[in-house]
């Protein structure tokens, strides 16, 4: 394959996903005007299009991804809760009673899928191999899946008052608290800063986007209970984001993790975009000025052309040279 067609192909995959997975993560990232970060109600983030996700469902009624290939169709516990959430505030606008079905028909699958790991742990598992720097092998789980599956069960509770959400709530904390060598999904660095992550690998990658979902879930978790231990957390990761979020910045695009490789592993438009949007939010919980500095100056990468194409040639470079 030619560089202009694999560079082609790479503009493709990120910039006009169709007919794949990739057709339901992304949606065009928006802040949602009607969330309040001082009370637990409509979720941080639209999820429109992901509500009303026009790809394969079972039988109830639950969306199922196309991977296509050896994966195939699969349930993924982080798009599940999405669809959730966007459902969930999609019904907080209108009352629409369909739209009050499918969060709660989300929240069920939550509550019935979640499992315990090898250390006992309670966690949404993805039931497919995926390729990332090495393989993550089935069954897997991801500090996304939990911060996210919190999230919409805690406004499943606040909807209904039944107490299987509020407990399937509990137990999916449980490994947002515990670190990743006991079966949890926080990491703390030789500096003691503590890291939520996205994928459960050694060493690490400190996803930005995971991480930033990741925090809102616990966040939601303080909001709805007003659990010290949460909150210690949620302020110990907001710190650790302010002291590091320079490592993100390659001055003229956002990264997408900390990959430890020599060429770093770029953000694609997309997740760009998410991290803006993302920043702009935790601003708001917390009255961070970092988080909007940062979020103002990736914003203003995006004005340039030239930085565009810099990030889109960075990015097929990085794939052609690792994954």
């Amino acid at each position: 394959m030619g560089r202009f067609q694999y560079y082609r192909r790479i503009a493709s995959a990120y910039l006009a996903p169709r007919g794949t997975h990739l057709s339901f993560w992304h949606e065009t990232p928006a802040e949602n005007p009607r969330a309040s970060v001082s009370q637990l109600g409509p979720y941080y983030m639209t999820f429109y299009a992901k509500a009303d996700y026009a790809g394969p469902h079972d039988d109830a009624g639950i969306p199922m991804l196309d991977y296509r290939g050896k994966i195939g169709r699969q349930y993924n516990p982080i798009a599940i809760a999405q669809w959730g959430s966007g459902n969930y505030n999609r019904f907080t606008e209108t009352c629409d009673r369909s739209r009050k079905l499918k969060f709660l028909a989300a929240s069920d699958w939550l509550c019935h899928n979640l499992q315990p790991n090898s250390s006992g742990l309670m966690v949404w598992n993805h039931h497919f191999d995926w390729e990332y720097r090495s393989t993550l092998r089935s069954p897997w789980y991801s500090g996304l899946a939990q911060g996210q599956g919190v999230s919409l069960l805690l406004r499943a509770y606040r909807e209904t008052a039944n107490s299987k959400y509020q407990e399937s709530a509990r137990l999916a904390m449980e490994a947002l608290q515990a670190p990743t060598d006991r079966g949890g999904v926080t990491f703390t660095d030789a500096h003691e800063d503590i890291w939520l992550e996205e994928y459960i690998v050694d060493p690490p990658t400190h996803i930005l986007n995971g991480f930033l979902w990741a925090l809102w879930g616990i966040y939601d978790h303080w909001l709805a209970t007003q659990d010290v231990a949460s909150y210690t957390l949620f302020k110990r990761a907001t710190a650790t984001l302010v002291r590091n979020l320079h490592a993100y910045d390659l001055g003229f695009w956002s990264l997408y993790e900390q990959s430890g490789t020599r060429l770093k592993m770029i953000a694609s438009p997309f997740y760009h975009r998410l991290h803006i949007v993302q920043l702009r939010i935790l601003h708001r919980m917390t009255g961070e000025d970092e988080f909007a500095r940062v979020a103002d100056r990736w914003e203003s990468y995006t004005l340039s052309r030239m930085r565009r194409t810099r990030a889109l040639v960075y990015k097929g470079a990085f794939k052609l040279c690792y994954y």
